[in-house]
């Protein structure tokens, strides 16, 4: 019996029921109590926090039938109410307890039957009621209930919690059941009062939803389909709800209060890049330079993500958002979270701005080109770029050393450097920029939220552009991404050729893979072999690369010249071996998938990859993308050591070997994955999504960020809204409280 007082959602779990909470489950019952586990295993310590914990799934229970009637109920989940006629209790041959409680209800008698549950006799006395509750059989021509679950029914409290209803069944753990959540839930919801609607009246009115009370007293316990179905939809609008009204506020609040610099976007500089350009842009590049262009001349931050697939031709949009900055007379930086990334975006620039004067500071010894290397900065006029110099960029990393390094940090905090290109080293101390007015972000989601911040602070609300090849489904960029505008380069450049791309499982099979790669090689072609990571700190991995290595060197391919690549070697090693590879004096590369991104060797025609069941779509879409760049056709071979009977692998290299769109593979990947195993959170404290799916609620997706955008633009600081703001700072936590509020 519970003491009849009210509970609040800041309730302790205690004090929902001592004989429930405090009960004990382990060896003699001497474990910890229930909510001591609970706050243990889930982090749960309130009532609130525990009506949050969603049963995982039903047992329909509800069909309450006599005993007569079970023989014709055999394999449905059924309900017996009656009394105890008798308790019998046996020692097996097997040394077992076995007690039988004889449940007769005037049409029949079901027997119960508990072995090792000797205190089972004591608790089902004769002449007590109770229900039963499991799926109907006949064992040795007598009736039972297969996995039954019994419940004692006692005058007021003849309620049925665990019977005789559409039944929860919580996730529960080591030292407590989902009997006992089931319980504490139940007591919880009898003594709360009327809960409070998180939501204004306007917004669950106008779209039709179940009231918060009602919604949380049917998720655990649903009186028909109907009513679950609804109270799923009106908390799933909640949680969905809880992160757009965060999204826009955090948008909004950057909009209203941070004030950016207003750059030239379409100058003398930037035209004669566009212009110079030894390519045709797509439209799609078309329309994302001119979207970074008008966020560029705006008087408000930047803060765009510029998402494309493998090719696309991103690194062309960001140098024209650098050299907006220079020809505005700040500074830019491309900050890539690999060398190897960072390298190859300097090489980009190298290529793209040498008819404009581009140098890099290091490897260029003049500061302005020869006399006979005429560039298109000539034209310039005088104020934009005094007498014609060269736009200088610089590459700093931690392989960048000694001199070098002390010359482009002097060229950085002068301003005589005018686009830095880099790894986390931009982040470091000691790294002064005169005057940053634009920084590109690439592949945002593996650097860390510190870096990010502290890359921003490196200027005064600089213009930010993300860019990520890994292509975002659209209801997550519309929830996690949805503070931020999007520019999608939705179109490869002319001249790309897919891809071909099939499944190895079978060693006849292999042995034709290894063939493709002899005849690719012998054509005047190279190849990749990329081994899979098994552990966090990809140890192993690269154990399996170097083991790989050293067996087709001696079995496989050993008339072929290979060259082993992996994250441990040291920066200088790992750029040795790309020259030589790109250079042409190896056939085959070796890899972890260090080569994900930032490779760039259009001679490269075939790709083989080991494991590649334990890869997500994501990733072997970016692998797949190393190759296809050149005007040969290309082959990515994907090795499946999968169980038969795994059919999310089987599923996920299927769907990549039927497309190579990277955005139809991500919604793929969302469908078969979830969402939360696809990216980092943007910020850790984000909320998380207990019941929405963003690949089957894009219609709540689009309705939820409707209403929180209007809450947020009728009242930009919720001032008028207070339980708007108690919201928000409910679900949001950690490092999300200050990207929302202050960042």
């Amino acid at each position: 019996m519970t003491d009849g007082s009210s509970l609040t959602l800041e309730s302790s779990v205690a004090a929902i029921d001592p004989r429930v909470a405090n009960r004990r489950t382990g060896f003699r019952t001497k474990g910890p109590p229930a909510h001591d586990v609970l706050a243990e295993s889930f982090g749960i310590g309130t009532v609130g926090q525990l009506l949050r914990h969603y049963p995982r799934r039903y047992i329909d229970r509800s069909a309450t039938v006599p005993v007569g009637e079970l023989r014709f109920r055999q394999g449905q989940q059924v309900t017996v109410i009656g009394r105890v006629k008798r308790v019998d209790r046996r020692v097996t041959r097997r040394r077992q307890s076995m007690v039988t409680v004889k449940l007769y209800d005037g049409t029949g008698t079901l027997d119960l039957v508990f072995f090792n549950q000797p205190w089972t006799a004591g608790t089902y006395r004769e002449g007590i009621e109770l229900a039963v509750s499991g799926l109907a059989a006949v064992y040795r021509g007598r009736l039972q209930l297969a996995n039954q679950e019994v419940e004692v029914l006692r005058g007021d409290e003849a309620e049925k919690v665990h019977t005789g209803r559409i039944t929860p069944v919580h996730s529960a753990a080591e030292g407590i059941s989902t009997r006992t959540i089931r319980e504490l839930v139940y007591r919880s919801l009898e003594r709360l009062p009327v809960i409070d609607d998180p939501l204004p009246r306007e917004i669950v009115a106008d779209e039709a939803l179940e009231p918060e009370d009602a919604a949380l007293r049917a998720i655990h316990f649903p009186e028909d389909p109907s009513s679950l179905e609804q109270a799923r939809d009106r908390l799933k609008f909640d949680e969905l709800f809880a992160l757009e009204l965060g999204v826009a506020y955090r948008k909004r609040r950057v909009e209203r209060t941070e004030k950016g610099v207003v750059h030239v976007s379409e100058g003398d500089l930037t035209r004669a890049y566009l212009a110079a350009l030894p390519f045709d842009l797509t439209e799609a590049q078309q329309r994302a330079i001119k979207e970074v262009g008008e966020d560029l001349a705006a008087r408000r931050p930047m803060n765009r993500l510029l998402q494309g697939d493998v090719g696309s031709g991103k690194t062309v949009v960001a140098l024209y958002a650098a050299l907006a900055a220079v020809q505005s007379g700040h500074q830019a930086t491309i900050m890539a979270p690999t060398e190897v990334l960072a390298g190859q975006h300097s090489r980009t620039a190298r290529m793209l701005m040498a008819s404009v004067g581009g140098r890099d500071l290091v490897s260029s010894p003049a500061r302005r080109p020869a006399d006979d290397q005429p560039t298109l900065l000539d034209g310039l006029a005088a104020e934009e770029r005094e007498n014609g110099e060269a736009v200088t960029f610089a590459l700093l990393t931690a392989s960048t050393t000694g001199k070098d390094r002390q010359r482009v940090l002097e060229g950085i905090r002068e301003g005589t450097v005018d686009l830095v290109i880099g790894t986390h080293a931009l982040v470091q101390e000691g790294v002064e920029f005169a005057d940053l007015t634009v920084a590109v972000i690439d592949e945002q989601h593996r650097f860390g939220v510190h870096q990010r911040v502290v890359l921003k602070e490196k200027g005064v609300h600089p213009d930010v552009l993300i860019m990520t090849a890994t292509p975002i489904p659209r209801t997550l960029a519309l929830t996690y991404y949805g503070d931020l505008d999007v520019s999608t380069l939705d179109e490869m450049p002319a001249g790309r050729r897919p891809v071909a791309t099939t499944v190895v499982r079978t060693p006849a099979e292999r042995t034709q893979a290894y063939e493709r790669v002899r005849e690719e090689v012998a054509a005047g072609r190279q190849a990749f072999v990329v081994c899979a990571a098994i552990d966090e700190a990809n140890r192993l991995e690269v154990r399996a690369a170097e083991k790989e290595a050293e067996r087709l060197a001696k079995d496989v391919f050993p008339d072929l010249r290979l060259e082993l690549l992996h994250g441990r070697m040291r920066p200088a090693e790992k750029e040795a071996v790309m020259d030589r590879f790109r250079a042409g004096a190896a056939d085959v590369l070796i890899s972890t998938t260090v080569i994900e991104v930032g490779v760039d060797v259009p001679n490269a025609t075939v790709m083989l990859v080991e494991n590649a069941e334990r890869f997500g779509l994501a990733q072997l879409h970016q692998l797949r993308g190393r190759i296809g760049r050149g005007n040969h056709p290309s082959y990515c071979i994907l090795f499946d050591e999968s169980h038969p009977d795994n059919s999310e692998a089987r599923a996920r290299l299927e769907a990549i070997t039927r497309t190579t769109d990277g955005f139809e593979l991500a919604d793929e990947d969302l469908r078969l994955r979830g969402e939360g195993t696809l990216f980092d959170v943007r910020q850790s404290g984000m909320p998380d999504l207990k019941l929405a799916r963003l690949a089957e609620d894009a219609d709540l997706v689009r309705r939820a960020r409707t209403r929180a955008f209007a809450a947020v633009d009728a009242d930009p600081g919720l001032d008028r809204h207070p339980e708007l703001l108690d919201l928000l700072r409910q679900s949001f936590s950690g490092e999300a409280i200050e990207w929302l509020f202050h960042s």
